[in-house]
C-alpha cells in the first residue's frame, strides 16, 4: 500500500493554484507563466501518481510487482510536448501584440459584445430604448450617442 506523500500534495496544490490565477489574467506574459506553472504542477502530479521508483518496465529482467508502470512517465512526456508548443505559441502571440499594439494585455473584443448583446433575449428591449433616443434631440454637444454607437461599430469592422 502506498501512502500520500503531504508535502508533495500541498506542492502540486500550490503550483495548481497559482497557475490558474496567472491563467486569468489579461497580460499574455502572465497568461504564459501561468500555462508553464500548470505544466510544472501537471508533470508533478503524474510522477506522483506513478508511485514510488520500481524497477524498469523491460520484460524478463525484473520481478513483475517490482516493475514500474510506464504509463505515467509516457503521460508525463506527453505534457512536457503540450507545455511547450502552448509556451511558444504563446510567447509569439505576446511578440506580435507587443509589436503591432505596444502591450500585451487582451482587450475586451467589441464586435463579440455587440454580437452577444444582439443574442440576448433583452437585447430587443434595449433596441427598443434606442429608438427612443434617436426620436430626443441631440446633446449640447452637437453629437448624438447613437451616431458615437455607429462609429464604434464601424470601427469594430
Amino acid at each position: 500500500m502506498t501512502t500520500i506523500n503531504v508535502i508533495m500534495a500541498l506542492t502540486v496544490g500550490t503550483l495548481f493554484a497559482a497557475g490558474f490565477y496567472l491563467l486569468l489574467q489579461r497580460s499574455l506574459m502572465r497568461v504564459l507563466l501561468g500555462v508553464v506553472v500548470l505544466g510544472h504542477g501537471t508533470n508533478l502530479l503524474l510522477q506522483i501518481a506513478a508511485g514510488p521508483p520500481g524497477a524498469p518496465p523491460v520484460l524478463g529482467t525484473g520481478i513483475v510487482g517490482a516493475i514500474t508502470d510506464p504509463l505515467p512517465q509516457a503521460l508525463a512526456l506527453t505534457a512536457v510536448v503540450i507545455t511547450f508548443a502552448l509556451t511558444t505559441f504563446l510567447l509569439a502571440l505576446g511578440y506580435r501584440s507587443f509589436v503591432l499594439v505596444g502591450h500585451d494585455e487582451v482587450q475586451d473584443d467589441v464586435e463579440d459584445r455587440r454580437i452577444a448583446t444582439q443574442r440576448m433575449p433583452s437585447a430587443s428591449l434595449d433596441e427598443d430604448h434606442d429608438h427612443a433616443d434617436r426620436d430626443r434631440p441631440s446633446d449640447d454637444d452637437g453629437t448624438d450617442d447613437d451616431e458615437a454607437d455607429d462609429d464604434l461599430e464601424t470601427a469594430a469592422r
